[in-house]
């Protein structure tokens, strides 16, 4: 490929590690056209697959600045594709107005087996403080993931899990069905097995209940199957049509009678979920830059509606502003709502379940049937390493790692309504909550997340807290 440098322009895009955009040479053209798009690094993903996440094609004119914005937006969309451990679009001069596009990318490792050891409880603190660190609420097994089955981007994982909680989990994705990219399906199965389980709410903690025997005292099971419709770069469209089923034994009625409503030990219901999504993020792990909006509504009950008759409605809408490339504030609104007065114990909400919490209160539940969180952040990135181990491991999938530090300084707030105004929980139910405090965010390998945290609430209490993904 023998291309004459005029001038030349790099975009790197790697762990998200910015750089600026800035042509070596001091003459730039008005307009540019370009011939050509070269792909190179790309060894398992089909060419197809990034091609399409570009604004841009072979054969036409582009204002010279608009045409720089639009290679930024389409590195940050390949990034965020999950499947690159770094992007860098570079633009060569061929005269003084055409341009040959070189798209160089770093594949990550795709078949990637995992031990599961996580705690079954909400989060960390949970588990360390109203748990008394129980081992026996463990979870452990093996994960096996593929995030690049045919170079496609389908998606393969198959999870076997024991411990607190046994479960099974099979799920496959295929983002594109069709020649031209636009449509996808999604299937999912899952089988769980629990002897101790959350039966209700007391004073604002979980009450988990089980039998002396140690008997299995609820099964579950899940099938689900979606389907995804991305019409434009940035939005998608999901429907959702799934089927739950769940038996608990007759000991935790008599605990909770209401546990299911019916005063039947089974729930069954089929479901059907439309959700749009509007997705601008320069890194959907750890977001700095961009905007998220997601509008769901979910029917339970389409047959079966003896059991469940309910309708949900779901908002998230979180922005992201890049102050510099060292300062960023993010904000995000997340709302729920049911429409009825109750609901079965297995769909309760509210603030304390991921992903709406108000920090300060990780350590309590606040249960009801419409919640509403606003979450802030202003964070200072004082650390940002890329450090080189290819002298002692050769793939270049693992010879990098990236570490960024982020200090950062939180305010949440939110509120329950609680219809039901249950006495037991009335301290933090219907009440304004908030919280704030400071923390610092470590971003990994693979964009991996670990947040310490100290917090205070405006109920007077204060700890510290530490989570493994990113508040919002």
């Amino acid at each position: 490929m023998a291309l004459l440098l005029e001038s030349r322009a790099n975009i790197c895009y790697a762990q998200q590690v910015d750089t600026t955009f800035a042509p070596k040479s001091t003459s730039t053209p008005d307009s540019v056209r370009v011939n050509n798009i070269f792909i190179v690094g790309n060894e398992k993903t089909k060419k197809s697959v990034i091609l399409r996440e570009l604004d841009f094609t072979t054969d036409f004119y582009y204002d010279w600045n608009t045409f720089l914005e639009i290679l930024i937006a389409d590195q940050k969309k390949i990034y965020n594709l999950r499947l690159f451990t770094s992007v860098e679009i570079t633009p060569l001069f061929t005269g003084d107005n055409e341009v040959e596009i070189l798209i160089t990318v770093k594949e990550r490792w795709y078949i990637v087996p995992q031990v599961i050891f996580q705690l079954a409880d909400r989060n960390f603190s949970e588990w360390w403080t109203n748990q008394n660190r129980d081992f026996s609420r463990v979870n452990y097994g093996l994960r096996m993931s593929h995030s690049n089955v045919g170079g496609r981007n389908e998606k393969l994982k198959f999870a076997g899990q024991l411990g607190f909680t046994k479960a099974l989990d099979l799920q496959y994705s295929k983002p594109y069905i069709d020649k031209n990219q636009k449509h996808g399906l999604a299937a999912q199965l899952t089988f769980k097995e629990n002897k101790t389980i959350p039966i209700r709410s007391a004073f604002n903690k979980q009450v988990f209940y089980g039998n002396e025997n140690e008997d299995i005292i609820k099964k579950s099971f899940a099938a689900a199957l979606r389907y995804t419709y991305r019409r434009s770069y940035y939005n998608y469209h999901f429907l959702t049509l799934g089927y739950s089923g769940t038996w608990v034994s007759d000991d935790v009625l008599t605990e909770n009678p209401n546990y299911f409503q019916s005063g039947d030990n089974r729930l069954r219901y089929v479901f059907a979920t439309y959700t749009f999504r509007h997705d601008r993020r320069d890194n959907v792990s750890y977001a700095t830059d961009g905007e998220l909006l997601d509008l769901s509504i979910t029917k339970y009950g389409i047959i079966y509606t003896e059991e469940l008759d309910e309708v949900e409605v779901n908002l998230t809408a979180n922005k992201y502003f890049k102050i510099s490339d060292k300062f960023h504030f993010n904000t995000g609104l997340t709302a729920d709502w049911f429409l009825s007065a109750s609901q079965p114990y297995t769909l309760v909400r509210g603030i304390g379940y991921n992903p709406n919490f108000v920090r300060g209160y990780e350590l309590n539940v606040i249960e009801g049937q419409q919640l509403y969180v606003h979450k802030n952040s202003f964070r200072w990135k004082f650390v940002d390493w890329q450090i080189d181990i290819s002298n002692m491991i050769p793939l270049e999938q693992f010879n990098t790692i990236p570490i960024r530090l982020y200090l950062s300084a939180n305010f949440d707030h939110g509120f329950v309504k609680d219809r039901n105004n249950i006495p037991e929980n009335s301290r933090l139910a219907n009440k304004y909550l908030m919280g704030y405090g400071t923390g610092i965010d470590l971003i990994g390998f693979y964009d991996s997340v670990l947040r310490f945290e100290y917090s205070l609430n405006n109920s007077g209490e204060g700890n510290f807290f530490f989570n493994f993904s990113t508040p919002f």
